[in-house]
């Protein structure tokens, strides 16, 4: 039977949505859990929100006469794709550009190397809100920086990190997980 409840649109939380910690740091189980300290949030995504994408490549076996009998699964990549605004955050440039390649604070001033050294792989929460307050967080145990857009300067947009990241699989050979549960609204 339909259900317009089950309907929804996915906000960020208040408090951020997309949060960066280094490989092996605990990773939360339930989408209420406090995360561990180690995460670092990565501030405000343009509002085009993020994007879930999903490259399934497959190989059909043919019968003598060509009717496709059988569909293998040959290739599954699983991406996220994001806008990253908050370009003078250091938690947010060590994301992009390497955690070896920024150092400093914008008080002191940063210093940003560019280069051709591997990205660090990191763990990936990201929270958000939908509809009927209920809570969604996606976890990605291991990921991989895979692109990052052209980054444009002009006077009429934002500067922003246009990031696309591939998930790894990890021992369970899962590539990310997602909890979901409602909570009780505030009362008035």
């Amino acid at each position: 039977m339909n259900n317009a409840s089950n309907v929804s649109a996915g906000k960020p939380k208040i408090t951020g949505a997309i949060y960066a910690a280094p490989l092996g740091t605990l990773l939360p189980e339930t989408p209420t859990e406090e995360l561990d300290e180690a995460f670092r949030g990565l501030g405000y995504c343009s509002d085009e929100g993020m994007t879930n994408g999903t490259n399934l490549e497959t190989t059909d076996i043919k019968a003598w006469g060509g009717e496709t009998v059988l569909v293998i699964q040959t290739s599954k990549d699983d991406t996220f794709h994001f806008v990253l605004l908050e370009v003078k955050n250091v938690d947010v440039l060590k994301f992009v550009y390497g955690n070896t390649n920024v150092s400093g604070d914008l008080q002191n001033g940063i210093k940003i190397m560019v280069n051709n050294k591997d990205v660090d792989q990191v763990s990936l929460v990201i929270d958000m809100i939908l509809s009927g307050n209920t809570l969604k967080r996606i976890v990605i145990p291991t990921m991989s920086l895979s692109e990052i857009g052209d980054i444009e300067y002009n006077d009429q947009n934002p500067i922003g990190y246009d990031t696309t990241v591939k998930c790894i699989p990890d021992s369970s050979g899962n590539t990310h997980y997602e909890y979901m549960i409602a909570v009780a609204q505030p009362s008035a």
